[in-house]
């Protein structure tokens, strides 16, 4: 019993540790990404949304917003901002002109992606420690990690819609006597 008990308390620590491993790296990528975005004249949050561009190639607004977890007009907003600062272009499909698509603008994108290259230089050299049973766990954890994230972000939208218990939901001033 005293072992079960130790071996719940260690996973317990590893867990904790592990969270606030995960909270430090995350705290440091956000201040990260915020000293990049002051250089390239965006908030941090549409210089994020420009890093999903990245990943995802040319995609439409619809498709970013899913990626990202923002809404439709929150991505208008993000997209116009972005396409101001000559990091991205609209383009319209050729088979249909109704849709739309959005581009990175690859020369102004190097301009800002040369702020990350050395930090990719170090995270290449601290992988290749890893055997690929290692890298699969890591990729596996990220992954899922990223799907909670979306998730977290459903949960918080759906918190901030809501009103506040205890608050009426209707007028805020009595009704005027006829």
């Amino acid at each position: 019993m005293k072992r079960a008990l130790s071996s719940a308390k260690t996973r317990a620590t590893l867990m904790q540790e592990l969270e606030h491993a995960i909270r430090r790296s995350s705290g440091l990528g956000a201040i990260f990404s915020q000293t990049v975005a002051d250089r390239a004249g965006v908030s941090s949050s549409d210089l994020e949304c420009l890093d999903f561009l990245n990943l995802e190639g040319r995609v439409t607004a619809g498709k970013l917003a899913e990626v990202t977890g923002l809404t439709t007009g929150a991505i208008t907003g993000v997209v116009d901002r972005l396409e101001k600062a000559g990091f991205v272009r609209r383009e319209r499909d050729v088979s249909d002109r109704r849709k739309v698509f959005i581009a990175i603008v690859p020369e102004n994108v190097a301009k800002i992606g040369k702020f990350y290259q050395h930090m990719q230089r170090a995270m290449l050299r601290e992988w290749e420690a890893y055997s690929d049973a290692e890298l699969r766990l890591l990729l596996r954890f990220m992954a899922q990690g990223y799907k909670t994230m979306l998730a977290a972000i459903e949960e918080l939208k759906a918190m901030i819609e809501e009103p506040p218990k205890g608050k009426p939901t209707g007028p805020t001033k009595p009704a005027r006597a006829p």
